[in-house]
């Protein structure tokens, strides 16, 4: 009905997934299935020697164990590709041929009758390995003196310079681009005039997505020459269209349907290598091939996110006011660039943050190492971003004797200086940073928590108190989505989006956006998704695009059938079209209200006359959308034994239009959630030789809901003017500001003591030796 965006309607997904009545890839039960397992290097870096499957082959139930030689397909290149164009000699191989370069990689495939045959058949080929020295660090791998690719010459797979001033007002000044030429200038130029300068190296470390249902892919050709595959994807249509790729099909005789989906982060977009291997292993067998994911495999398997080396100098005047940055940044993509450049792109993108910086030198590197590959995880460069500013900002905060809270007050950029264009191509929209900023102190009751900071600090309280901070920026929702609105004969409709849900309740909202444009009940609204074969086109869900992209596109699909509906009912009741006006339930004439008709009646009509009340959108937005907000985060720390408890957590945000209140919050809470685990517990970290420690559940540290206090939230409104719902996106937003929020109270907590910085995450026992002999 009119009025249903905005409304706090409950998910109407959530009651089967509750009730364990939907199927993940998992759980599909289908006969004469083949399981498959990969045979996985136990080295970092290595030579392959020789690959014996004979005693392999030879097991009860194997179907067929095969190395890259015999599985024949072509390496995944970088996506997206650089500015250079594809670079083949980086790609990544979907079975290791000469040379292994993460622990994890697959080097050969088994086929067999059941999980346990192929298990125990993968334990029983020899592979020969001559070791080569690993690189983990990544500056060390900027030395070169381990090559991973020697025909590449070197280990920098990118190396991206800006230079330039922000501009406001819809303006460029001096501003380049990633990958464009550099203007001339520096850091001696970013902070000419600094009276005050910080400078520090942060570690940003590398982390897992850890979804809860690990990838999984099932492939079964349907024996008329078309392939079938489930997969645990974000983006049905890119898997379809590199499956047909690497199989050298029609994109007609793929078709790919995501069941349910437990997650992804990110980290299950584009295609991935399993979902190739498994459909061309299908396609050559003849008969269903499924391969699910242990969690261990998931853990050095699917790539990861973050690990990135932030150097930076901010400069600013005595008062205050920020005069420019200067920061280099080092990414280690890991093994293969794969999907690392759009983590890199994007904390380039959103280098200044909220923030009048003034002038800008941003030196931008990112190298392979022999780790896993890295590629988006929620927020994909980000969190990186704002969590480099936020910890500057609050050095340069203590240096000036300033409160953290002033400093980014009188630095973040007015709303009448948005729009605005930065240094790096960020076109902002509009916003007010800083009644975000307000609204989060207010909410936090900041002033009282600092009286209280300052009187247990006199008492001596070996519970240190922190209050942390941080405010931020974020892009949103660029690209283009699709959507086709039908009415049935019965009134009902249909929505058939190429948005791909795994948890973010596009079921309920865009059921919402259909039903308030054709005002109907949300319950008469089918969304259908997932589906390659039932939606026309797609791209997917990602980047906190869903909302605005496929809702402004469903939305529009919808307006435009109601166009449709009127001409019809104008000429059954002999009126002007303008005439004509929707109502809850169906049509009148305006100021005649006993000449209407209600939708269902209109849909009958239609039908009888052979009229279809469908329309299709593509809504594309190509600047994106930029959210923002506020987290305050309030922490108490045991000075005798380090531990950190997190007591509050407060976070303000605007994505413009809220289409349903409830989904929202949800997506704060979960970003909040990833954001806090990566200030205080999870990492996943290596040896020198390259070896993860962290490969399973019980190293792998991800907190649970005992460890997270309820969170406070509150939101400002500024709808953009990008698309027609004016929403922006906020999957990712409570994983930008938290991290940073939640690692400066630690530090605040701990400045008595001379602590000025904690590399992330803040354990107890970096804070246990942060304290040692202070």
């Amino acid at each position: 009905m009119a009025g249903l965006i905005g409304q706090a309607v409950r998910r109407r997904e959530d009651a089967a997934l509750l009730r364990g009545e939907r199927r993940y890839v998992a759980d599909l039960v289908v006969e004469g299935c083949c399981e498959l397992t990969f045979v996985r290097s136990p080295l970092a870096h290595a030579r392959i020697r020789r690959v014996d499957v004979a005693a392999a082959t030879a097991q009860p139930g194997v179907v067929a164990v095969w190395t890259a030689e015999e599985l024949g397909l072509a390496d995944l290149q970088e996506a997206p590709p650089p500015p250079s164009g594809p670079r083949p000699a980086l790609a990544r191989p979907l079975l290791a041929r000469d040379t292994v370069r993460f622990v994890g990689e697959p080097v050969a495939l088994v086929v067999a009758t059941s999980r346990a045959e192929a298990v125990d058949a993968a334990e029983l080929v020899v592979v020969e390995y001559d070791p080569l020295p690993a690189v983990v660090d990544p500056l060390g791998a900027l030395e070169d003196g381990t090559l991973l690719f020697p025909a590449h010459g070197t280990n920098l797979v990118r190396d991206d310079r800006t230079t330039g001033t922000t501009g406001t007002a819809g303006t460029t000044t001096g501003g380049t681009p990633a990958g464009d030429d550099p203007v001339p200038g520096g850091e001696d130029e970013a902070l000419a005039g600094a009276e005050v300068v910080v400078r520090a190296r942060f570690w940003n470390q590398r982390v897992a997505p850890a979804p809860l249902e690990t990838a999984g892919v099932l492939a079964m050709p349907d024996g008329r020459g078309g392939l079938t595959c489930y997969a645990s994807t974000q983006a049905p249509f890119q898997v379809r269209a590199a499956v047909a790729a690497a199989l050298g099909r029609d994109p007609a005789s793929v078709r790919v349907v995501a069941p349910a989906v437990g997650g992804g982060f990110g980290a299950k977009g584009g295609a991935q290598p399993e979902q190739l291997v498994v459909a061309a292993v299908a396609d050559r067998l003849g008969r269903p091939v499924r391969y699910v994911e242990s969690r261990s495999e998931n853990l050095v398997g699917m790539a990861h996110g973050r690990g990135q080396v932030q150097e930076v100098a901010l400069g600013a005047r005595r008062d205050g006011r920020l005069v420019g940055l200067s920061a280099r940044t080092v990414l280690a993509v890991g093994a293969y660039p794969w999907r690392g450049g759009i983590p890199f792109a994007t904390s380039r993108l959103m280098a200044t943050g909220p923030y009048r910086v003034g002038r800008l030198c941003l030196s931008s590197q990112a190298v392979v190492t022999t780790t896993t590959p890295v590629g988006p995880y929620r927020g994909a460069g980000r969190p990186e971003a704002a969590a480099m500013l936020e910890r500057a900002m609050d050095l340069l905060a203590v240096e000036l004797g300033m409160d953290p809270a002033t400093l980014r007050r009188m630095n973040l950029l007015r709303p009448d200086e948005l729009p605005c264009t930065t240094p790096t191509g960020a076109r902002y929209d509009g916003g007010d940073y800083g009644a975000a900023l307000d609204a989060a102190l207010a909410l936090a009751g900041y002033d009282e928590l600092r009286a209280e900071q300052a009187v247990r600090r006199r008492a001596g309280d070996p519970m240190a108190l922190g209050i942390g901070m941080a405010s931020f920026v974020e892009v949103s929702g660029t690209g283009a989505e699709h959507g086709t609105v039908r009415v049935r004969e019965d009134g009902t409709a249909v929505l058939s989006t190429g948005a791909s849900p795994h948890g973010q309740g596009h079921e309920t909202t865009l059921a919402q956006v259909v039903a308030d444009r054709l005002c109907m009940a949300i319950e008469d609204v089918e969304v259908v998704h997932s589906d390659t074969a039932a939606v026309a086109r797609g791209t997917g869900t990602f980047g906190s695009r869903s909302g605005q992209l496929a809702g402004s596109a469903a939305a529009r699909a919808a307006e435009a059938v109601v166009a449709r509906a009127r001409e019809l009912v104008a000429d059954l009741l002999e009126a002007a079209v303008e005439d004509v006006g929707l109502t809850d339930g169906g049509f009148a004439v305006a100021g005649v209200p006993a000449r209407r008709r209600s939708g269902a009646e209109v849909a009958a009509e239609a039908s009888r006359r052979g009229i279809e009340l469908v329309a299709s959108d593509d809504f594309e937005q190509v600047a994106g959308t930029y959210p923002f907000g506020t987290h305050v985060a309030v922490v108490e720390v045991d000075t005798d034994t380090g531990k950190v408890a997190l007591r509050r957590l407060v976070a303000v945000d605007d994505c413009g239009t809220v289409l349903n209140p409830l989904v929202v919050e949800g997506q704060v809470h979960g970003g909040l959630a990833q954001g806090v685990a990566q200030a205080l517990y999870e990492e996943m970290a290596y040896d020198a030789d390259g070896n993860p420690l962290t490969v399973t559940l019980a190293d792998y540290a991800m907190p649970s809901a005992a460890e997270l206090p309820s969170f406070e939230l509150a939101a400002t409104v500024t709808p953009t003017e990008r698309n027609p719902l004016g929403a922006k996106g906020i999957g990712e937003s409570g994983a930008v500001g938290s991290t940073a929020a939640v690692q400066n109270a630690v530090v605040d907590a701990l400045a008595p003591y001379g602590v000025t910085h904690l590399d992330l995450p803040v354990t107890p026992q970096r804070v246990f030796e942060a304290l040692a002999g202070r």
